[in-house]
């Protein structure tokens, strides 16, 4: 029964509540996921366009998410929630308009897209920031596996979701519903008790940024699990090419269809794979050790992705690489949750409660950025080498990044924790 997901932290009232509602909030969010790279596909017909989004993402989700993280350290962070969750709903109001009313400018869904990510890069790590103000210390483990596989639940519904909806209702219906599944995470928050901080800044400014820096320069544990989880993201994540492999090597339409879903959806389903077996996460005292082979293995599995796409017309029918490639990335899913749960852990349980928000912002703009450089690494490579060599050469340089994070950082590989953790008191 230790390999089942530990369900202990639903007894939280405050947390069942976020945790309970964000399976539709990230239904909603995942159908827009998939809704702007196909925009953008549509209009640009260029996986370059895809992939130079993930840039219009990442600059403000490193502004707003180091600016997020310093205001999670001085204000009141339900309020901040119920502030970022609001004008994420209605910027995505805003997409479903301009999708609707047929303006296909490809530089207004870039724009969109960036003020989305600033406001998630405030969100994020307030949202993180919280759960140790309302579990104990020995249940984070437990609730950040919860976390991640209700999550990537919604990120299989939405994606698949999409991919038939799209089809019918049109894109622009995408957006639309987006915005109403985020009325769930509205009233979860508003439902919160107040989580004042703790600490004595008063003013989230340059400084406050700073000083979060200079105390992250002393953690060196998790200075090495940002830089694994760089490693990771910017070399091994393919799904900048994702509309053009679904579109010229699965055969979907332009507009989207199955093919385009299940890749999506691949990487989530593994995670949910994994978190339903990840009760062994709470009993594991080698975390440092897990997260390097965890980050290894996804780049064995996407090296296998990208074989599966390159022999697909070739040596296996389209039917049959599809499937391999989907088997690939949700493998990939599956270690890369396992990781990207002990990682937040380590964060929440070494960082102290008035300087937690300020490296939750660091750690939202490594996990969230990463990926966006992922994006435009990706959507370049491909369109100089192909879409094959570049899914399967990221892998590989995953690879090798962890041979080389294992010889620079071996305290991080020796990283054990306690059986028994410290409590935290509830909020």
């Amino acid at each position: 029964m230790k390999l089942l997901a530990d369900i202990t932290p639903l007894r939280n009232q405050d947390f069942r509540r976020l945790w309970t509602t964000n399976i539709v909030t990230v239904i909603g969010a995942q159908l827009s996921v998939v809704a702007v790279p196909q925009q953008i596909f549509q209009i640009t017909h260029s996986s370059g366009y895809v992939g130079l989004s993930g840039l219009f993402g990442l600059v403000p989700l490193i502004v707003f998410g180091l600016w997020g993280g310093a205001l999670a350290d001085v204000m009141d962070r339900r309020k901040l929630l119920l502030i970022t969750s609001l004008g994420t709903g209605l910027t995505s109001v805003l997409f479903w308009v301009q999708a609707l009313a047929g303006v296909n400018n490809v530089w207004l869904v870039f724009g969109l897209f960036a003020v989305q990510q600033g406001l998630f890069g405030v969100n994020q790590p307030t949202r993180s920031a919280i759960y140790p103000r309302l579990l104990p210390g020995h249940l984070l483990p437990a609730a950040n596996s919860l976390n991640a596989t209700v999550m990537q639940f919604g990120a299989i519904a939405g994606p698949v979701l999409a991919g038939t909806l799209i089809p019918v209702v049109g894109l622009s219906t995408l957006y639309l519903l987006d915005s109403i599944a985020l009325l769930a995470t509205l009233w979860a928050v508003w439902k919160l008790p107040e989580v004042p901080s703790s600490g004595d800044v008063r003013r989230a400014g340059l400084r406050t940024v700073a000083d979060g820096f200079a105390y992250l320069t002393t953690q060196r544990i998790l200075l090495a699990s940002f830089a694994v989880d760089i490693i990771a993201m910017v070399f091994g994540m393919p799904r900048a090419l994702f509309p053009e492999l679904a579109h010229d090597t699965f055969g979907d339409p332009i507009t989207g269809g199955t093919a385009l879903g299940l890749l999506f959806a691949a990487l989530s389903a593994g995670a949910v794979a994994g978190g339903i077996f990840s009760g062994w996460l709470s009993h594991l005292r080698r975390q440092g050790l897990a997260v390097v082979i965890c980050i290894a293995l996804w780049g064995v599995a996407m090296v296998g992705f990208g074989v599966a796409v390159g022999v697909t017309g070739h040596l296996l029918s389209t039917t049959v690489g599809l499937w391999i490639a989907v088997g690939c990335l949700a493998f990939g899913g599956a270690v890369d949750m396992f990781s990207a749960t002990l990682r937040t852990t380590m964060l929440q349980q070494v960082a102290t409660d008035e300087m937690r928000g300020r490296l939750q912002g660091v750690f939202t703009v490594v996990v969230a950025g990463g990926p966006r450089l992922g994006d435009v690494a990706h959507g370049f490579a491909a369109a100089a080498l192909g879409t094959a060599v570049a899914a399967a050469g990221g892998g590989v340089l995953v690879v090798i990044g962890m041979v080389l994070a294992a010889v620079a950082f071996p305290a991080f590989v020796r990283y054990r924790v306690a059986r028994a953790h410290a409590e935290i008191p509830a909020a």
